[in-house]
């Protein structure tokens, strides 16, 4: 297994990590509550995605 010879310095090691950033969440209105939902989602406040409902909101708010 290819082992480096010397190591690296912290600065060209640092270097290399600045660009690992976190990236921000896209978020879009939903278009039956205007709640802020990530696209391509079930919807968390009202549970509907594309016009139909898949979760049935009040009864896992009790």
């Amino acid at each position: 297994m290819p082992v480096p010879k010397k190591n690296q310095s912290r600065q060209r090691q640092q270097t290399r990590r600045a660009n690992w950033k976190a990236k921000t969440v896209g978020l879009v209105d939903c278009p039956n509550c205007s709640a802020k939902k990530r696209p391509h989602h079930v919807c968390k406040e009202c549970g509907y995605y594309n016009g139909k409902k898949y979760i049935n909101v009040e009864a896992k708010a009790a």
